[in-house]
């Protein structure tokens, strides 16, 4: 049984809304939500399926999911909103701000690198659990005692799950505040984008139950046990279904348990598209929104294993990995399982989608590429 996709769309996006009916129809999709916004008008908002397997739920207009690694697009947000401030220099030591951090060899890391996983801090040293990740204190010390694994700004590693302490460690010495509190009050309250870093207790009953994606097929034994894919991807390693545990849903993970819908994320990073500001909310200037095209890395990545391009917070196009995604001034990422986010300053556009049945793969999917490439046909 599948239900109808709920929202509304603009005539032109309409072939949109008959994708996501026909993946629903055929299996592919359980519960998702896609939104896009152009030139600060929401074209498309649309969603549908079912938020829980047993498909008792219907997905809703206020369905929240964990949005992975789409997450870390808020995150970084977070830095630049500080960076616009003026309270963080994005070339400067981390260790300006954090001075712990410069033990081990890393006096020489800069923000910047930080931002664009160039910093040789792409995980934790072992031992690693997760446990020992979801007590923020504990795990932030660590990464601030141990060495980088690789020379820091000689090459991008993907921060895969240490991105959110990293930044949300800068957050709390510049500002006293934790991650979470930051986006909520400084970015998510003034947008009116209901997204958080975590879930608060009252929001349990209205997300979605993430379905883990099909094994993968990486032989880590195969490996280089000191390699940084090694040593960032299994420590720690857990299992996708943790992401829908009460432990997961508290714990501050700013690289990872960000949870909102397609039109939450879509309202949070809009202003990137609308040269600062969105809804009458100005959250950054021009100048600062230039930093996210300051090319930090262009290679194939230490631990994804594929060429990445990537700016300060944020991707950069690479055609050799995700086609789909046009060159112009275009930054973008997203999540284990599909989430994706674009966001088009050339055609003042910004793409969201979410879901809770995950594909394989950490950056995109064969649908969010089809939900892109939708959006795009719509718009020309």
């Amino acid at each position: 049984m599948s239900l109808p996709v709920e929202g509304f769309c603009e005539p032109r996006f309409e072939a949109l809304r008959s994708l996501l009916a026909e993946n629903l129809d055929t299996g592919k999709e359980l519960g998702l939500s896609v939104a896009v916004n152009v030139d600060g008008q929401v074209v498309a908002d649309l969603w549908g399926g079912f938020a829980d397997v047993a498909r008792t739920r219907p997905w809703a207009e206020d369905t929240v999911v964990n949005t992975w690694s789409s997450t870390k697009m808020v995150t970084n947000l977070a830095a630049l909103v500080l960076a616009d401030r003026g309270e963080l220099d994005v070339h400067a030591p981390v260790a300006r701000y954090w001075p712990e951090f410069a033990a081990n060899g890393k006096e020489g890391v800069l923000v910047r690198h930080v931002l664009s996983h160039t910093s040789g801090v792409a995980g934790w040293d072992q031992p690693m659990t997760l446990a020992d990740m979801y007590d923020l204190e504990g795990s932030t010390a660590r990464l601030a005692e141990q060495a980088p694994w690789w020379a820091p700004g000689t090459a991008s590693g993907y921060h895969a799950n240490d991105q959110g302490h990293l930044v949300g460690e800068l957050v709390r010495r510049i500002t006293g505040s934790s991650l979470t509190e930051f986006v909520r009050t400084q970015i998510a309250e003034p947008l009116g984008a209901d997204f958080q870093i975590g879930l608060r207790p009252e929001d349990d009953d209205r997300a979605a139950e993430l379905v883990p994606p099909p094994p993968h097929n990486i032989d880590f034994a195969a490996l280089d046990p000191e390699s940084a894919a090694v040593k960032t991807l299994t420590s720690p390693i857990f299992p996708a279904e943790e992401a829908n545990s009460i432990a997961w849903r508290r714990a501050e993970l700013g690289a990872v348990n960000g949870h909102g819908n397609a039109r939450a994320l879509c309202r949070v990073l809009s202003p990137l598209a609308l040269g600062g500001a969105a809804d009458g909310h100005r959250l950054l200037d021009p100048a600062t929104i230039e930093l996210v095209f300051e090319e930090q890395a262009h290679g194939v990545d230490l631990v994804l294993g594929i060429p990445l391009r990537w700016g300060i917070g944020f991707g950069l196009p690479e055609p050799a990995s995700l086609p789909y995604i046009p060159d112009g001034r275009v930054c973008f990422w997203g999540g284990y399982g599909g989430s994706m986010t674009v966001v088009d300053l050339d055609r003042r556009m910004t793409i969201s989608y979410v879901m809770n049945q995950m594909s394989a793969g950490l950056i995109g999917s064969e649908r969010s590429a089809e939900y892109v490439s939708a959006a795009y046909a719509a718009l020309s």
